[in-house]
């Protein structure tokens, strides 16, 4: 089995000592499952493996959103002008 040495901050440190121990796990122990867990998280995530794949991708996006045409840029400069400007006086 390999050692690692890790440095960290003195406070995270402490916040994942503590966490260790309310899950019954030595440091450790801890550290290796949180390393699993991100490990595991990141090879959930699905990649495109082709053209197609992308491509349904977008049609699946396109199919979400419904028909209609989005607003222009200028259109939605417009929207988030009158957002941060309504309820303030006219000057």
């Amino acid at each position: 089995m390999a050692r690692v040495q890790l440095i960290i901050p003195d406070d995270d440190r402490d916040r994942f000592m503590r966490q260790a121990r309310r899950e019954g796990l030595s440091f450790s122990a801890w550290l290796r499952a949180a390393a699993r867990d991100r490990l595991e998280e990141q090879q959930r995530v699905r990649r495109f493996r082709s053209r197609e794949d992308l491509q349904r991708f977008w049609a699946e996006c396109d199919a979400r959103e419904g028909p209609g045409v989005e607003p222009d840029w200028e259109e939605h400069l417009q929207t988030i002008h009158e957002s941060k400007t309504r309820g303030l006086p006219d000057v």
